[in-house]
């Protein structure tokens, strides 16, 4: 795995010959499974040698399933360890509230013997994953300059709603973790006014992650359901309740053409649109937004490209700014776990 120029990724070890040949478990945690990779760096890349999946909720903390992973392919004197983390972290802690774990690297830093261990939110980590993206991994939405002549921001809906970004320091892009998902939800037309009080009854705060998230999905669908009204056929609700929710609604809206579900998916997309303005207005993101995450991979032939940039480019005063910005889809998955393996190689002097 070699960095793509397109990404050029602050990444000073990259030129520091100690982090030659180094081993590395890279993981990342998720609340459904966590994905662990054992990694070897060399010539300013990595190269993956065994990756092994394990579901999240089976195991009592992530020591278990470090520990696992390790007895499982007798590895011996690994000399680092990366992990992204679903939440954000601070001085090396982190408490995600969807794992329901109390996260310490220093713990695992001392009782498995590493000399170098890095935590990092998530995103932030996807963010220096998608370093190692190829062209072909990017399907372009709106294409306009360049995506390393700026910010860049990105966008990731899937279990939660991930929002990050690239700072561009003149020569390099610099990714940061940011916690925008749980910025409040506003309503823009009547309808929407509706929707945010149908979900302020059952969360108080309505954040972004409401609406643009897999539960984000279900409470589009359930107000389009209970309080518009729009009928549901029978087979669908047992199909939905005994599947997976997202792919389910998917299938029913594409294959089977069930009008509220082509609903509930037009409006989930058009509130990405929206929040992608929001977030590039906000990091004034001249470089470009990505968009990632488990929904839009899933819906990536769904979307009307054109439609999205009409929706993504409205403001009131930031058009000619936003009308400017590429805009692309990445198609490959589980940038974290790369990312993640990558910082902790080369994020040094």
């Amino acid at each position: 795995m070699i960095l793509n120029p397109k990404f050029p990724l602050y990444l000073p070890g990259v030129e520091n010959s100690n982090n030659d040949n180094v081993s590395i478990i890279g993981a990342s945690l998720r609340e459904d499974m966590t994905i662990l990779g054992y990694f070897v760096s060399s010539n300013g890349g990595l190269e993956i040698k065994i990756q092994q999946t394990y579901s999240t909720k089976e195991y009592a903390s992530f020591n278990d399933i470090l520990k696992k992973f390790i007895q499982d392919n007798q590895l011996e004197n690994v000399k680092r360890l990366g992990v992204a983390v679903p939440g954000p972290v601070l001085d090396g802690k982190s408490s995600p509230a969807r794992l329901g774990w109390n996260l310490d690297i220093e713990e695992y830093k001392r009782d498995f013997g590493f000399e170098k261990a890095d935590m990092l939110n998530d995103l932030e980590a996807s963010a220096y994953g998608m370093g190692l993206l190829e062209d072909d991994d990017l399907e372009a939405i709106y294409t306009s300059g360049h995506l390393e002549k700026g910010n860049v921001a990105i966008l990731a809906p899937g279990n939660g709603l991930g929002e990050a970004g690239y700072f561009f320091d003149g020569k390099y892009l610099r990714p940061f973790a940011t916690e925008g998902g749980h910025s409040e939800f506003s309503p823009r037309t009547n309808v929407e006014v509706e929707f945010y009080q149908f979900l302020n009854n059952i969360y108080g705060i309505v954040s972004w992650e409401n609406v643009l998230s897999k539960s984000g999905l279900f409470n589009i669908y359930r107000f389009l359901r209970d309080v518009k009204r729009h009928p549901e056929p029978e087979w669908l609700g047992e199909r939905l309740s005994g599947g997976n929710f997202a792919e389910e609604l998917y299938k029913a809206a594409v294959e089977d053409n069930v009008l509220i579900c082509r609903i509930a998916l037009d409006t989930f997309i058009e509130f990405l649109a929206r929040e992608a303005n929001n977030l590039t207005l906000k990091v004034k993101a001249t470089g470009g937004l990505l968009i990632s995450g488990d929904i839009p991979q899933m819906v990536r032939e769904y979307i009307d490209k054109d439609k999205f940039y009409e929706k993504f480019k409205i403001s009131d005063k930031m058009e000619g700014m936003l009308k400017n910005i590429p805009i692309y889809l990445v198609k490959q998955n589980h940038t974290a776990l790369k990312g993640v393996a990558l910082y902790t190689a080369y994020y040094q002097q």
